[in-house]
């Protein structure tokens, strides 16, 4: 299974829809899907958008993510600070991280 989760890996690399996006404290590279996936592997954006809502849904059920509408209707979502930490981890927020070296 690894084998072939690392040829999935290079396959979404050098199509462009996965980038190295930093290294961890443990110095593992963290990668990110980026908005390129939408046009050259859409299978894979859209797990990534069903994993993003689903946790997204789990933050609002547990308290840490608060929704408001203003007059038009329009959504402006924010997050407790646990909230946010949470999201972090669970990767669906940017992560503050050191460059990847020799990127």
């Amino acid at each position: 299974m690894e084998e072939n989760f690392d040829e999935k890996l290079a396959h979404y690399m050098e199509i462009g829809a996965i980038e190295a996006a930093g290294v961890d404290p443990n110095g593992e590279i963290i990668f990110a899907i980026n908005e390129k996936a939408k046009e050259v592997a859409p299978e894979i954006w859209e797990a990534h958008e069903h994993f993003v809502d689903k946790a997204l849904i789990e933050l609002y059920e547990a308290g840490y993510l608060k929704i408001d509408y203003d007059e038009n209707l329009e959504a402006t979502i924010s997050l407790s600070p646990e909230g946010f930490e949470i999201a972090k981890e669970k990767g669906i927020l940017p992560i503050d991280m050191p460059e990847i070296p020799n990127n």
